[in-house]
């Protein structure tokens, strides 16, 4: 496999990642909307432990260009990768705020019955 196959593929890797990590973090605030808080902590932990597995990845191909041991190109493919890290992001930011608000809506109806 040549140096800039093996880039995709090492693309690829993140973007499965924190795409994994999106969806978990999505359907924990379809969790929370329900009710379901200890399932929606448990997504965002896993969210959390597949969003590091692509910081990982990224981080070590970080280390390789600081290193020299790459071109210093960067294809479209680990743009769209570092683009998907970025909206994971916020995408959990989004997710724990909207958790914060269902767990309040659901303390402020439980107080008012």
């Amino acid at each position: 496999m040549d140096e800039m196959e093996e880039l995709q593929m090492t693309c690829f890797e993140i973007i499965g990642y924190v795409g994994t990590a999106k969806s978990c973090y999505i359907n924990a605030i379809a969790k929370a909307k329900e009710g379901a808080f200890d399932e929606a902590e448990a997504l965002i932990k896993e969210g959390d432990e597949a969003y590091n597995g692509g910081h990982d990845v990224h981080m070590k191909l970080l280390q390789a260009d600081a290193a020299g041991e790459r071109n210093g190109e960067a294809p479209l493919i680990l743009l769209h990768a570092e683009d998907q890290m970025a909206g994971t992001e916020t995408c959990k930011l989004m997710a724990l705020n909207f958790i914060d608000t269902y767990r309040e809506l659901l303390d402020l109806k439980a107080k008012l019955a």
